[in-house]
C-alpha cells in the first residue's frame, strides 16, 4: 500500500485557511508618513512568504533599501514613483513591480495630498531590509512592533 500526500496537505499543514481583513488589523508606523499592515506572516503560521500592505500619506516615501529575497509590489490605490536600481518609474493602480534580491529600490507617493497603498510580497518568511544609506539590516517582520497612531488602516 502506498502513501500519497496532496499538495494541499503539505502547503497548508501549519497555516490553516484564513481571511485577513486589513481594516481590522493593527497598522505599524514605518516613519515619514508610511504605515504597514502585516497580512500573511509567521505570526499566523506562514512558512514560505510574507505579505502585507503599506499606506503612504501624501508626499510620503521610504528610504532606498535592498532585501535578501525577491519582492513584488502591486499598487492598490493612488500613484507612486518607484526607483529601482537608479531608474525611476511612474506606477499607478494595479501596476506591479518585481525586484530581485539585493537590488536597491524605494517607493514614494507621487501625490502631495492623496493617499497611496501598496501590497507587498516577499519570497521568504525570513525577509530582511537593508537601508542603503546606513547599511543597517533588520528583519521585515521586526518592523511590526510600533503601532501607528490610529492603530488601523
Amino acid at each position: 500500500m502506498s502513501t500519497t500526500s496532496t499538495s494541499d496537505e503539505s502547503c497548508c499543514a501549519s497555516f490553516p485557511p484564513a481571511v485577513l481583513r486589513p481594516a481590522e488589523l493593527t497598522a505599524f508606523s514605518r516613519g515619514g508618513g508610511a504605515r504597514t499592515i502585516p497580512l500573511v506572516t509567521g505570526a499566523v503560521g506562514a512558512e514560505v512568504f510574507l505579505t502585507g500592505q503599506t499606506l503612504f500619506e501624501g508626499g510620503a516615501g521610504i528610504a532606498l533599501h535592498t532585501h535578501n529575497c525577491p519582492e513584488s509590489v502591486t499598487i492598490l490605490e493612488g500613484d507612486a514613483i518607484v526607483e529601482i536600481d537608479g531608474t525611476e518609474h511612474q506606477v499607478t493602480r494595479f501596476d506591479t513591480t518585481y525586484v530581485a534580491a539585493g537590488t536597491p529600490h524605494r517607493f514614494r507617493n507621487a501625490s502631495d495630498t492623496a493617499p497611496m497603498r501598496i501590497l507587498w510580497i516577499y519570497a521568504s518568511v525570513d525577509a530582511t531590509r537593508t537601508i542603503v544609506e546606513t547599511g543597517v539590516t533588520a528583519r521585515v517582520d521586526a518592523e511590526h512592533t510600533k503601532p501607528a497612531e490610529n492603530g488601523t488602516a
